[in-house]
């Protein structure tokens, strides 16, 4: 699959070609399925969520289980022990429980997963290779301008090589609508609930060799 190569520092045409280049079809040009990117994605999701704390409940705290009172003539209520949860340093009653959220996917769904998210923006048009990040100047006015010209829609994910651009990371970080990242953290969620994907030269070799590592 070819793809023309557009650049952002070029003032005469917003959409001028830094030349052509090859993309691989074993990863850009996949048949997306919805249920692999369901599964995907739903690992996803629950595996960001934090472990729940949980309370000690009458049988986990260290008191004294020994009758403190008797059962009929001190003129108080008839209690077990001390463990009840209406007393100072009690258990809790129907406390939270310890909720570990640790789902397991196999790697090969997740690794056809992302061929698929990557797929299917490249088959919808939206994806957009940038011969890199350079900018002339590091200015979120200017950035926006440039990125108005190229189209990018409501929003759209930018994923540069091992190191992010310092530029281009100052001048987007005001911007709501650019979110960017290294080609490491690229992710089947983040890919999808962007409009646009930008990739750079950089970011396409290195998403090349993870999956012919």
């Amino acid at each position: 699959m070819k793809v023309k190569v557009q650049t952002l520092t070029d003032q005469g045409s917003a959409k001028a070609a830094g030349g052509d280049i090859e993309l691989n079809d074993e990863i850009f040009a996949v048949e997306p399925r919805a249920d692999i990117l369901h599964r995907v994605v739903s690992w996803q999701l629950e595996k960001r969520r934090g472990t729940a704390r949980g309370a000690r409940e009458r049988s986990d705290v260290a008191r004294t289980g020994k009758k403190f009172g008797r059962q009929k003539g001190g003129g108080t209520a008839r209690h077990g022990d001390r463990r009840a949860p209406i007393f100072i340093g009690g258990g809790k009653a129907h406390g939270p429980r310890v909720r570990d959220f640790n789902p397991s996917l196999n790697k090969k769904i997740r690794v056809l997963g992302l061929r698929m998210a990557l797929s299917s923006k490249a088959a919808e048009g939206k994806l957009v290779v940038l011969d890199s990040l350079d900018v002339g100047e590091a200015k979120t006015k200017s950035l926006k301008a440039q990125l108005t010209k190229l189209g990018f829609g409501k929003n759209a994910l930018v994923i540069d090589g091992d190191a992010l651009n310092v530029g281009f990371a100052r001048a987007s970080s005001n911007l709501e609508s650019i979110n960017l990242m290294p080609a490491v953290g690229a992710n089947v969620y983040d890919i999808l609930r962007h409009e646009t994907l930008v990739l750079t030269r950089a970011a396409v070799e290195k998403l090349e060799a993870r999956f012919n590592g």
